[in-house]
């Protein structure tokens, strides 16, 4: 769908527009976060609509919902950051922006992480329940000091390239432009097999203060590995990160002062890719996934 050419359902007794998200907008949905008690910040906003694209619906000037979406560079797309304000729920916005996103988006494969309050308009699509994400988050304090870790070093930029091909093994997205993104953002590790990247962690700030994600390794233990050396760094500092039920770090999370606040139903729309043998053991968002 060419945003150019969005349909216009307004009318005088509902004059409310769809829109391409824009800059102007930020406030308004950094306003629509907070009245869901998301922890996003202005940065979280316009860093997201920076490596996607989104829609919003305007009212007289003020925000009243939005939605976005983050396509890879083959044929693959996650949705999310789709919010309607509370005065404003009842009224069939959450299926304009659906399907706006839906036109958008064309014939690709759609993932995204859902609500349950959301979780039947997303059905009613063609969406499939593909997993559960576990949040874990809190203040963090380390527990005493441990050994350096010889197989783990400092992202280089020389990396990205392996960085890249292990996340594509792992996810079946091509979304080099994001991790280019979200590396310059915060900082990376790799830990290293035969003197080469196998694995890989990327800390940033978010929210009330570090997301770990995308974590990509080939095990559980490579994982928990780097997950430790980036949370070595943020003593005393709150930080969240989100795992696929599936990864099994939910009670070694628990068990490092990071207990899980909630979850989110992963579906999916089309035949994802396949994957492997690495595995995506913590999101980056549970918007681009």
């Amino acid at each position: 769908m060419d945003t150019a050419t969005l349909p216009d359902h307004r009318t005088a007794a509902d004059p409310v527009a769809l829109v391409p998200f824009a800059p102007a907008h930020l406030p308004g949905a950094l306003a629509l976060s907070r009245e869901m008690s998301w922890p996003y910040r202005l940065e979280d906003w316009d860093f997201a609509l920076r490596v996607g694209r989104g829609f919003a619906l305007e009212r007289d000037g003020a925000v009243i919902g939005t939605a976005a979406w983050f396509p890879d560079e083959a044929d693959h797309a996650t949705i999310g950051m789709i919010i309607v304000a509370g005065a404003a729920q009842g009224r069939g916005y959450g299926t304009r922006l659906v399907e706006a996103l839906l036109g958008a988006a064309g014939p690709r494969t759609l993932l995204l992480n859902s609500t349950a309050e959301g979780r039947a308009l997303y059905a009613r699509y063609g969406f499939q329940p593909a997993g559960t994400v576990r949040q874990h988050q809190g203040p963090y304090r380390h527990r005493g000091a441990a050994a350096p870790d010889p197989d783990l070093r400092a992202m280089a930029l020389g990396d990205l390239g392996a960085i890249a091909a292990l996340d594509r093994a792992a996810t079946g997205f091509a979304r080099r432009p994001l991790l280019e993104r979200l590396i310059a953002a915060g900082e990376g590790r790799v830990l290293l097999r035969d003197g080469a990247p196998a694995a890989y962690a990327i800390t940033r700030p978010f929210g009330r203060g570090h997301v770990i994600g995308p974590v990509v390794a080939g095990s559980p233990d490579e994982a928990r590995r780097l997950i430790a050396a980036s949370l070595a760094r943020l003593d005393g500092q709150f930080v969240r990160i989100d795992v696929p039920e599936g990864a099994g770090l939910s009670p070694w999370l628990t068990g490092n002062g990071l207990p899980q606040v909630g979850d989110a139903l992963t579906m999916v729309r089309g035949a994802l890719p396949p994957a492997g043998p690495a595995r995506l053991f913590a999101l980056a968002n549970q918007s681009f996934h």
